[in-house]
């Protein structure tokens, strides 16, 4: 790709002003989009799920904690004993510490449909045990939540579902998949910062430069 021209720095400080107009449009049509998003309406969860944890089986229910809200990361099957989805472990390698979401009534889980004895070893490897992992092995969770939008079956890494409790009901209120989580994902985030950006013209698939966060040579 062609770098950025050489200019003064009072020529990158009007170049930098205008662009600033630019941005504070994408941040109020994100407001506006956010404040859509929360009047979406939403579906009552009547099927009962179980889901097994390091705790024990749970309900649907019992995954807020008492809070009012739950956010559920869909992680995907692995593909071969061990082998975790590539995209899976980048996205979740960008979740920040839960007090943060707990502070406003929100609990967080990450989801699989494998069963725990296949998760342990690939959480303790990659060092995600201070995030709360659960197995619907067995159950419909995965195939009902994890869906595309023209109801086709497989599903779009990765997923990620929003739910309300009220009172003992469950709501669901959002599900996104695929670039919907962009805005998730940390790195991809820092990256766009940058003039070099996320470097992935031209690779026949965009993640193909994707490597666990301790296989990287550098």
């Amino acid at each position: 790709m062609s770098l950025p021209d050489v200019v003064s720095r009072e020529e990158w400080l009007v170049a930098r002003k205008r662009f600033l107009a630019t941005e504070k449009e994408l941040t109020r049509a994100r407001d506006e989009v956010n404040a859509a998003r929360r009047r979406l309406p939403m579906v009552a969860m009547e099927k009962e799920y179980v889901f097994d944890t390091a705790q024990g089986k749970k309900s649907l229910l019992d995954l807020f904690e008492g809070r009012r809200q739950l956010i559920v990361y869909h992680a995907m099957p692995f593909k071969d004993p061990g082998s975790f989805c590539l995209s899976c472990s980048f996205w979740i390698d960008s979740i920040g510490h839960l007090a943060h979401l707990h502070a406003r009534n929100t609990s967080f889980v990450i989801d699989c449909p494998e069963p725990l004895a296949k998760i342990e070893p690939v959480v303790e490897r990659m060092g995600w045990q201070r995030l709360p992992w659960t197995s619907s092995q067995g159950s419909d969770f995965y195939r009902d939540l994890w869906v595309t939008m023209d109801g086709a079956d497989k599903p779009l890494p990765p997923g990620i579902s929003a739910f309300l409790r009220d009172g003992d009901r469950v709501f669901h209120t959002y599900s996104t998949h695929q670039r919907g989580s962009d805005l998730l994902n940390g790195t991809y985030n820092y990256l766009d910062l940058t003039a070099l950006g996320r470097q992935e013209e031209g690779l026949s698939w965009t993640q193909s430069w994707l490597r666990y966060h301790d296989e990287y040579d550098n």
